[in-house]
């Protein structure tokens, strides 16, 4: 059973649990239907400023060719040179710029995207939970994000005019993240 505790006013290394967290995405298909995925190899550490979380930074790295939606061909096109190009661009990457107070644990999370060699600021809109310690003795906090980018801006413009009008893939992808972090000791 985990318990409700107070916030020390310390800075402190965070990094995720993977096995309780997820990045994933969705664009719409053929303009009627909605392909979801995730990236399940990937890598976030935070350094939080617990008594001034807008001192805070955060870092992401997410493996390019762990992209997964269920369909074996539709990933393997991800990965291609028509989108991700994994194996020029193996790492997508997030590094807060700024993180703006939004009021009752929300905050807007603003830095750098890098998806294919191509960098534009982007804001999450982020909610941090209240900071609880674990059966084991150590410390765990919660963190929501979302944000949606046009893929056009990251270079991830392959496309299929459909017969009926229409585009097969969409432009607009929504990123939804599901953190759970883990407080670093010190060695």
């Amino acid at each position: 059973m985990t318990t409700q505790t107070t916030q020390p006013t310390t800075k402190a290394r965070w990094v995720v649990d993977p096995v309780h967290s997820a990045i994933e995405f969705a664009a719409k298909h053929m303009m009627v239907a909605t392909v979801r995925g995730r990236f399940p190899n990937f890598e976030v550490a935070l350094d939080l400023d617990e008594a001034r979380p807008e001192n805070s930074r955060v870092e992401a790295r997410i493996q390019a060719a762990s992209i997964e939606t269920k369909e074996a061909k539709r990933d393997a096109h991800l990965r291609s040179a028509d989108f991700l190009e994994a194996e020029k661009h193996p790492v997508l990457t997030f590094k807060s710029r700024r993180i703006e107070p939004k009021g009752k644990g929300r905050y807007a999370v603003v830095g750098d995207l890098t998806i294919r060699g191509v960098t534009r600021e982007v804001a999450l809109d982020a909610t941090y939970t209240d900071v609880v310690k674990d059966p084991w003795g150590g410390y765990r906090a919660g963190v929501t994000a979302e944000t949606a980018i046009n893929r056009k801006d990251f270079g991830l413009t392959w496309n299929l005019a459909l017969e009926a009008g229409g585009l097969l893939v969409g432009d607009t992808v929504k990123i939804s993240i599901e953190l759970e972090l883990v407080k670093q000791t010190a060695q």
